[in-house]
């Protein structure tokens, strides 16, 4: 069942008022204290739908788009494009998310790969263990599956 199908129960149930809200916030449904995981979760949908448009893009050190990227400049510009401001390198950007377990990870979350404290390479997580990411030199920004255990995940607020 699809958000749609269920708007009428839920305006239904709101009563006149509240569907009356829904209509004036262009079909948005308002929960009090949900407004900004609902504002999160949108803007890591939309990051993972820019990093996904880039499928192909070639990998290039330094770049960060709109036709080539390095990771972080691939992160960096698919937030960019969904609302937030990221600084420009992985370990930068580990620094400004809200760190979260595994168990905790959402589709549109950072990855951030590491070798002890420090932070190497950084994707966007988009569910079944697998990232979007701009692997090396030589590549091409793809969906993979994450590699190793070495990881660290942080969400963008």
């Amino acid at each position: 069942m699809t958000a749609l199908n269920r708007v009428p129960s839920l305006m239904a149930r709101a009563g006149t008022a509240s569907a009356l809200t829904i209509a004036a916030v262009g079909g948005s449904i308002v929960v009090p204290g949900f407004a900004t995981d609902a504002a999160a979760a949108t803007t890591a949908t939309k990051a993972l739908q820019v990093a996904a448009s880039k499928k192909g893009a070639p990998y290039k050190w330094g770049a960060s788009g709109p036709r080539r990227f390095d990771c972080s400049g691939l992160t960096l510009y698919s937030f960019k494009k969904a609302g937030k401001k990221l600084p420009r390198t992985a370990a930068q950007q580990y620094n400004k998310t809200h760190h979260i377990s595994a168990k905790s990870r959402r589709a549109g979350d950072l990855v951030f790969f590491h070798s002890g404290s420090n932070v190497y390479h950084v994707g966007i997580y988009a569910g079944h263990n697998k990232i979007w990411h701009a692997p090396k030199t030589g590549d091409v920004v793809r969906l993979e599956r994450i590699w190793t255990r070495s990881v660290w995940y942080g969400r963008v607020s």
